[in-house]
Formats: structure tokens, sequence, C-alpha cells
């Protein structure tokens, strides 16, 4: 099922190059879905393998790489900004997503979340978009059951509540520091 990254691009240009010209942009999207409907194909066995893993310190290793993947395969699917520039999740979300990345359930939430964006940006004139709809349609069968839907929506991890409140608490003194007035319940008497 796999597409050769030569066979995939030379189905859409002649040379390689084509695809920075913006002459070419709608060839370069077409090659750039069909190479992410491809990766698509491995979440599957992914979600597979993750539910298999019992020792957390190694679900963890391997749970993280794969949510920040299809966060990234999300961000690049059908977005023109790849030929322009670099596309990446921002660090904020990288972050968020490690810290939920922590059990099977919130590992198939993720999944699901960003295989539902990736079908919301799928284009009625993509030469690949019966493939994508395939594969991600067996994504939601393989990612969303109840329990992975509870799972996530009822787990705060401690440590990301403990950064929250951190940032909280950095703000609150950054605020008080650049207003130039003093916090709340400060002494106010005259001096």
């Amino acid at each position: 099922m796999a597409v050769c990254v030569p066979q995939a691009w030379s189905q859409f240009a002649s040379h390689l190059e084509d695809f920075a010209r913006p002459q070419h942009l709608s060839s370069a999207l077409s090659c750039l879905n069909l190479l992410v409907t491809d990766a698509l194909h491995h979440v599957p066995d992914v979600i597979a393998y993750l539910s298999r893993l019992r020792n957390q310190s190694v679900f963890n290793f391997c749970a993280i790489p794969q949510v920040m993947a299809i966060a990234t395969l999300s961000a690049c699917y059908n977005n023109p900004q790849v030929f322009q520039g670099v596309v990446k999740i921002r660090k904020g979300q990288a972050v968020t997503l490690m810290m939920q990345a922590t059990n099977m359930g919130a590992v198939q939430s993720i999944i699901a979340q960003y295989s539902q964006e990736i079908l919301q940006k799928v284009s009625g004139t993509d030469p690949s978009r019966e493939k994508t709809l395939s594969i991600l349609s067996l994504i939601h069968e393989k990612s969303l059951s109840p329990a992975a839907l509870s799972s996530r929506a009822h787990h705060i991890s401690p440590v990301y509540v403990s950064a929250a409140m951190l940032l909280a608490a950095l703000s609150w003194q950054y605020l008080n520091a650049t207003s130039g007035q003093p916090p709340r319940g400060a002494d106010m008497q005259p001096h």
C-alpha cells in the first residue's frame, strides 16, 4: 500500500522543482495529500501496537511521537504553506500533546481529533480523495470508542494542572512587576 516518494511526485510533475512554482500549486497539493494519505495508512497499526504496551514509560516513549506525527500530518494536509516555508505544530500544542498522551484512551481521542481535522480539509477535487476518505474511516473506527472519549474528557494530568498553576503565578508576578503597582494586599500605608 505504501507509495514510493519518487513515484508519488512523478505522478504530478516532471521535475521535483516544479512544486516550488506557484503555477504548479494544485499538483503540489495533490502530491502532498497523496503522501499524507499514505502515512495515514500506518495509523491503525500504531493504535494496535500502542494498545499492547503495558509499561507506562515505554507507552509514553512510543505514544508521544505518534501523536506529534498525526498533529503534523493534520497541519500539512492540503496546506499550500508547505511549499512556501516551514509548517510545524506550535510549541504549546506539542507540550499539550505530551501531557495528554499518557494512556490509550487519550491517544485514541487525539488521533480521532486530528483525523477529523484532516477529514474537514479533504477537497472534492483531490485525486487521492477516495483513498483518504477510506483510511480516515478506518482510523475513525479504530480510534473512537466510548471508553476512549470519556478517558480524555475526564482526565487532566496532575502535571498539566501544576504547569497551569505555575504559569498563572508567573503571569501574575510579571503583570504586577510591569504595572508598577504593588499587588493587592500589600502594605498600602504611606511612609
